[in-house]
């Protein structure tokens, strides 16, 4: 079965995000826009405006971002602020008002930028998760962005409300978690391309329910398919899994070309992937209490000591049936550069191969790449 039909659904959705945004600012929605996942989607929704996502992934803006910002920064960083300065990015232009997390000292220090350009409200992160007072600490930064919305949204919030989005935000992460997990699946159905296509586009689609819908509809197609036909996918394909910092548009070309040269990647553990879906939040009782539980373990590299992190990654090697494991490692990165010793430790210790690349998101170093992950993928028995 073709199903490119149903994936260019989720195309299009990303494509048409910035026209569905202005029609709900049109309507008279307030629009709220987000750089991190520890920015509690349910929160925020739950005051009535829309969440959108700001994270700029390519290096269109790079240049302008260097006026202000030093070259030697993390390209996700000056690239976002790029997109925010140029008015290229039209999410950013919609938005009443801007979150932050303090997840590295490089957003930090854009985020005072940024506040000269929109309202902002920063959401400052305990970064020892085991520490004594941490969980009371980010539970207390959960109530002040509630605050902060109701004031500069000018709305009540109530903890009914929170809990009405934690359920739809439950419900997604399940529908998510179904079409992800099809990567245990020996071999996969689809290659590991298409399904981060389709979950990145989810970060755009305002609407939940008919996100929800779409993903169920996509993932029983799938399922159906390879019960009666197989995949498409070589039985022979190494399997891969990507890890490290967050993945930009800019950065897919490694997905692309793991898979063109014998790997499929069939999990993903960066930022808005597997590790994202995994958990779900409390539906009853003190929905703050519940969303500090939830968000405090996202396993983020800004998270010092992070055996969380560890655990999950071996946790997914086995779960996911890996092969080999591609670190990739946005330049000047520092939170996930320094951590790729614990992370190859963990991979070592499964006996199976590990790849490090460090890289930005110029496509100037692609035929380095290409030679070292295929030369990876040669060596994988």
């Amino acid at each position: 079965m073709d199903f490119t039909p149903m994936l260019n659904e989720f195309a299009e959705a990303r494509q048409n995000g910035f026209i569905s945004t202005k029609e709900l600012k049109d309507q008279g929605k307030k629009v709220v826009g987000v750089y991190c996942g520890f920015a509690p989607w349910e929160i925020i929704t739950a005051s009535g405006a829309v969440a959108v996502w700001l994270c700029g992934m390519s290096d269109t803006t790079i240049p302008d971002a260097e006026q202000h910002l030093p070259a030697n920064l993390c390209p996700l960083i000056k690239s976002s602020y790029g997109f925010a300065i140029t008015g290229k990015c039209p999410y950013f232009y919609f938005s009443d008002m801007l979150i932050g997390e303090t997840t590295c000292d490089g957003k930090k220090k854009m985020y005072e930028f940024l506040s000269d350009l929109k309202p902002m409200h920063i959401m400052h992160l305990h970064q020892n998760p085991k520490a004594e007072g941490s969980y009371r600490y980010y539970r207390s930064e959960m109530v002040k962005l509630k605050e902060a919305l109701e004031k500069e949204l000018d709305v009540e919030i109530t903890d009914d409300a929170i809990r009405d989005r934690i359920k739809l935000r439950n419900r997604e992460r399940k529908a998510l978690r179904n079409f992800y997990e099809m990567g245990k699946m020996v071999p996969p159905p689809i290659y590991g391309f298409e399904m981060r296509k389709v979950i990145q586009a989810t970060l755009f689609i305002a609407d939940k329910e008919t996100e929800i819908e779409k993903v169920e509809k996509l993932t029983n197609a799938i399922k159906e398919d390879y019960e009666k036909n197989g995949s498409a996918v070589p039985a022979t394909a190494k399997r891969i899994m990507v890890t490290g910092s967050p993945l930009g548009d800019a950065t897919e070309n490694i997905i692309k070309i793991i898979e063109d040269n014998g790997g499929v990647v069939v999990c993903f553990e960066n930022c808005s992937a597997i590790k994202d879906k995994e958990d779900g939040v409390q539906e009853t009782g003190d929905p703050f209490d519940a969303l500090t539980t939830r968000y405090i373990k996202s396993g983020c590299a800004c998270m010092s000591p992070n055996d969380h992190r560890m655990d999950m990654l071996s946790h997914y090697i086995d779960e996911y049936k890996v092969d080999g494991v591609v670190d990739v490692i946005l330049q000047t990165c520092h939170t996930y550069n320094v951590e790729t010793k614990r992370v190859k430790d963990v991979v070592n210790q499964k006996n199976i191969p590990y790849l490090n690349l460090e890289t930005d998101y110029s496509q100037e170093t692609i035929g380095q790449l290409t030679t070292r992950i295929a030369a990876f993928l040669e060596m994988i028995n």
